[in-house]
């Protein structure tokens, strides 16, 4: 796979899949501008070595039409804020059927505008889609920094991670996460689980391949809703004896001030040890980043569904077209 470095990019229209799949407000401001931030590196780097960049990323599910609310234009000023120039966003992929359907003429069409094609949307790198898939068909292509970034990161957890591993698996549905689970703990040493995955396991009657590793709550508050202190503790003790952590997916239901205690102490357990650490998710990231602690882990991935699709050792369409 070919990255920044491997290319001359003087004069050169750079066509850059970004994801700026953000949340906005109902006025229409960003809310959160983490993904926006995490790929002005490679279009830093690309203005600086003298090519003109076109960005494209998707937004919403506006369903291969033009929704009014879904339009770009918030991200765009946002970029000009960040960036302090102006460049050229195109806008949202996904108005147009062909992005979702990977149809080859929209594909087509997108690369004529470039004359090289940089991935930097980790986060859309597990779909199949006309700007992730088929414009590097067409394409002198590579990864930007993100994505190259996030493949390093990711690897070491999935290669050989230093010992003793630690994952923390949370969130709601159980069934969205139990490849991640026996996955992840054919290397980890525990695997910490929320009360409601816990409960998932336990009531679907989910056979995981390496049981003796899961460490399940074994007090709640609310009915679930938060892991009780007895667990924060236990959990607290395990990640003190981590030299590698893995986190996605919040201990409770943590929009909700009183049930969010449990997540909260174990962000400041992880950033606390001094193990290689990396969380991702978007509800997870969001919450370390209101807390202030995003800086302090390791990496934080700009993926959800892609992170728990390379982590469950799953093949990423984007990445294959790179190579």
């Amino acid at each position: 796979m070919k990255t920044l470095k491997d290319f001359d990019f003087k004069n050169k229209r750079v066509l850059v899949r970004a994801d700026f799949n953000v949340p906005l407000s109902q006025q229409g401001e960003v809310l959160d501008d983490f993904r926006i931030k995490e790929t002005l590196p490679t279009i830093r780097y690309l203005l600086k070595n003298g090519a003109k960049v076109i960005l494209m990323s998707h937004l919403g599910n506006p369903g291969g039409k033009f929704v009014k609310e879904l339009q770009l234009k918030p991200v765009a000023e946002r970029l000009v804020e960040l960036l302090g120039e102006k460049v050229e966003l195109l806008e949202n992929l996904r108005f147009n059927p062909g992005e979702e359907g990977n149809d080859e003429n929209f594909a087509r069409g997108l690369a004529q505008k470039g004359d090289i094609y940089i991935n930097d949307a980790f986060g859309a790198c597990h779909r199949a889609h006309a700007s992730i898939v088929g414009v590097p068909k067409f394409l002198p292509s590579g990864a930007g920094f993100l994505l190259e970034k996030e493949v390093i990161c990711l690897t070491r957890l999935n290669i050989n991670p230093e010992k003793p591993l630690v994952a923390i698996v949370g969130g709601a549905k159980v069934e969205t996460k139990v490849v991640m689970i026996d996955k992840i703990s054919e290397k980890a040493d525990f695997v910490l689980i929320s009360g409601l995955i816990g409960k998932g396991v336990v009531g679907q009657k989910i056979k995981l391949k390496h049981p003796e590793k899961i460490v399940f709550p074994v007090d709640e508050i609310g009915g679930g809703k938060d892991v009780g202190p007895e667990t924060i503790e236990i959990f607290k003790q395990k990640i003190s004896q981590a030299k590698t952590i893995f986190w996605n997916g919040p201990l409770g239901k943590i929009e909700n001030e009183e049930f969010a205690v449990g997540t909260r102490e174990l962000a400041q357990a992880i950033v606390d040890s001094n193990a290689f650490s990396v969380v991702g998710g978007g509800e997870t990231v969001e919450f370390i980043t209101k807390l202030g602690l995003g800086k302090k882990f390791s990496h934080v991935s700009s993926g959800g569904g892609a992170m728990l699709a390379f982590l469950s050792g799953e093949k990423l369409p984007g990445l294959e077209a790179l190579k």
